[in-house]
């Protein structure tokens, strides 16, 4: 039905003619004269952007036949994916997705999507797909000729309740492309073989546009012996050396930058000296300025703090020496006092306090390091094996195992690294789509897909591991758009109860589609049968009380939705420990970048950092972008992070934690009054409410000059 145009609509219309989309993008930078912000403007950019920009680069076919025989001919779409339909098949995919009227809610959703996920002539110069087609290239690649799941993944993608991460969205279907994956985990061990092919690995991995993340833990300390002879080791910051400039060189065809993170125990020898690398007065030797750190702390190293002890850094060559396993495989918090007493342990000492008081002094001038909180992590784990390091975004949790080489770096034995992948729902969707089972039962199955058809040969630890283990990484997005527009605070009592329930009902699905999966392929994952899934330990405490919501406004939230009862939970843990499930890891929150612009969602489940986020995106400039769901009427539910304060984000976070097998990537935001002491503060109240990891730390910063906003914010990355 069309309305009847009112004079309102005429002075908007006019308002707006003869502004180019980038000018009407801008005016969500400026109030109109009633003081409210101009949401319409945004709007008509993204119509304006499809009218001045994409239908004048974009390649025009008469018919989608014509399309696919010239994008195979070419060799733009991969034949083999193709080749698995009936056209006819095709065809009514093809016509199922335009028949839903996808339309982007902001300009930066579409400006987003067309600089970085449609398909383009080889020159970069013209569009060859619309959203429609790479969601149904995306849909037919990951179903592999399954025309049901190819028909799901459609549905549930078009409709945005499911958003694949950005490799698999990029790729899929491509003949051109890099890989499916989003990232990936190496572990390095004390010796020349390990250290040179893990630098090689770095290189194939990021070349093919995964971030790769490395465990520098079993490495042996600045001065250690080399072959009983003393002080010969140069330590850890060489290695970071080379790895950062591994990643400065190699990228995905210029279409990814090269991306990498180094995992560091508390209680290594080097670790202060790894901490300085990111100070902004560091000499440039050791100056690290690409790479991203990670710490893995203990429990033990709070517990010394608390007391104002000294905390003693063990050497990695001697524990492995005397323990027969590397140091990243020991739990310093058990081992501590009988590591301290042994007089075969070279060991130095630092004050505990210290140690915190440089972490956050670090992380306020640079954000870094990430922290992951190991026994916390250890004790949540579900599988056999040990967990000693996280990836490039601090949400991968899982446990890897070592590679042995001989002299001419052939592979001894093969151990277990770690493929990341990856897609995230968007909560406000998936809730109103009101069949939430179907859209993670969809979701797991297309991950599933990612991982079986991931097959990185020039890493064969890689392989390997994601062919173990069919880990994937289901994450959530939108969180704050969704509570705002239902009316309910961010990290407020319901804010809370509702993640809660939200992530336990999303476990129970997540974890009866993948014991479909194990049922139709009759196969688990390697390892199965060792884990608190198999003893059915894991289940307990959703047998043994309801979980429910607490208050009358989540109740209405969940109306219309099953949430799973105990007698669920007794019949998926019988089926599990009979049947198994595929997939070793099933969750994984991470910080959604790219993907929440072209889906219209605040990022991961954190909230906010600006109502209106401003970005520079290359040559255009400052692009501005809305938070999802905001209106004129409902601001005060959109309070940004800095606002809001760490022990809201944290609590919403530790609600959602006890759900998630894996981690969430936590990112911290301080007002510019903060000081190093508050971040102690934060990192303490995180620890003890049982969150797994922290990713960065954001300070506030003033507003630039010339914008009419209240502010704009910038962080310490």
């Amino acid at each position: 039905m069309v309305g009847t145009l009112t004079e309102s609509d005429f002075k908007t219309q006019a308002r707006f003619e003869g502004m180019d989309y980038h000018a009407l993008n801008a005016m969500l930078n400026l109030y109109d004269a009633d003081g409210k912000i101009q949401f319409d403007a945004d709007k008509r950019a993204a119509r304006e952007y499809f009218l001045q920009h994409v239908n004048q680069n974009t390649v025009f076919f008469h018919s989608l036949k014509e399309r696919l025989d010239y994008l195979v001919e070419k060799e733009y779409y991969e034949p083999a994916v193709l080749e698995k339909y009936p056209f006819e098949f095709i065809q009514q995919l093809n016509d199922f997705a335009y028949g839903k009227k996808f339309r982007f809610e902001t300009f930066l959703g579409a400006f987003k999507y067309y600089t970085s996920y449609t398909l383009k002539t080889f020159d970069g110069k013209r569009y060859l797909e619309r959203f429609e087609d790479r969601v149904v290239m995306t849909a037919l690649a990951l179903a592999d000729g399954d025309q049901k799941l190819a028909t799901d993944l459609v549905e549930e993608i078009i409709s945005g309740r499911f958003q694949p991460a950005t490799p698999t969205f990029l790729n899929a279907g491509k003949a051109q492309r890099g890989e499916l994956v989003s990232c990936f985990l190496l572990r390095i061990e004390d010796n020349m073989e390990s250290i040179s092919r893990g630098i090689n690995s770095s290189l194939q991995l990021s070349k093919r546009g995964g971030g790769v993340a490395l465990l520098l833990s079993n490495i042996r300390e600045s001065g250690a012996p080399i072959k009983q002879i003393e002080n010969q080791s140069s330590g850890i910051i060489p290695v970071m050396k080379l790895l950062e400039d591994s990643f400065s060189y190699a990228n995905q065809l210029g279409a990814r930058q090269g991306a990498g993170a180094v995992y560091l125990s508390a209680h290594h020898p080097d670790i202060m000296r790894f901490l300085d690398t990111k100070r902004e007065n560091a000499d440039e030797k050791i100056r690290i300025k690409t790479l991203s750190l990670g710490v893995v702390v203990p429990d033990i190293t709070f517990e010394l703090a608390k007391n104002d002890e000294d905390m003693y850094l063990f050497s990695p060559y001697d524990v492995e020496r005397v323990y027969g396993v590397p140091f990243g495989d020991i739990s310093v918090t058990e081992k501590y006092r009988e590591m301290v007493d042994d007089p075969r342990i070279k060991k130095t000492k630092i004050n505990a306090r210290e140690f915190f008081q440089t972490l956050a002094e670090i992380q306020f001038e640079s954000g870094y390091p990430y922290i992951m909180f190991e026994d916390t992590v250890n004790r949540a784990n579900p599988i056999k094996g040990r967990i000693n390091m996280s990836n490039l975004c601090s949400e991968i949790l899982q446990v890897n195992t070592p590679t042995t080489f001989h002299e001419d770096l052939s592979y001894d034995q093969i151990g277990k690294d770690i493929s990341c992948n990856l897609g995230s729902l968007n909560i406000a969707l998936a809730m109103d789509g009101g069949n939430l089972a179907q859209t993670v039962e969809t979701s797991i199955r297309a991950l599933t897909a990612v991982s079986d058809q991931s097959h990185i040969r020039s890493v064969r630890s890689i392989e390997d591991g994601n062919d173990r283990s069919h880990a994937i990484g289901l994450g959530q997005m939108n969180l704050h758009g969704y509570l705002a527009r239902e009316h309910v605070h961010y990290g407020s009592e319901a804010g809370v109860d509702f993640t809660n329930i939200y992530f336990y009902s999303v476990l129970f699905h997540a974890l009866r589609a993948s014991n479909r999966i194990a049922i139709e392929r009759g196969e688990v994952f390697d390892g199965f049968w060792d884990s608190k899934y198999a003893s059915g330990e894991f289940f307990d405490k959703y047998i043994d009380r309801a979980w429910v919501p607490e208050t009358e406004k989540v109740k209405e939230m969940f109306a219309g939705h099953h949430i799973p009862t105990q007698d669920d939970w007794r019949e998926l843990k019988a089926s599990i420990q009979q049947h198994g499930i595929y997939n070793q890891n099933l969750q994984a929150v991470p910080p959604t970048g790219s993907i929440s612009y072209i889906n219209n969602s605040t990022s991961s489940i954190h909230p906010i950092a600006a109502k209106i986020e401003i970005r520079k995106e290359g040559k255009l400039g400052r692009v501005y972008y809305p938070a999802a769901f905001m209106t004129n009427d409902n601001l005060e539910y959109y309070q940004d992070a800095y606002e809001i304060g760490y022990e809201k984000v944290i609590d919403t976070y530790a609600a959602a934690t006890q759900h998630v097998d894996q981690g969430l990537s936590l990112t911290l935001f301080f007002k510019d009054t903060a000081t190093t002491r508050d971040i102690n503060k934060a990192q303490i109240y995180a620890w003890r409410k049982g969150i797994k990891t922290i990713y960065y730390i954001r300070l506030r910063q003033m507003a630039l000059e010339g914008t009419d906003m209240s502010e704009c914010v910038s962080c310490t990355l």
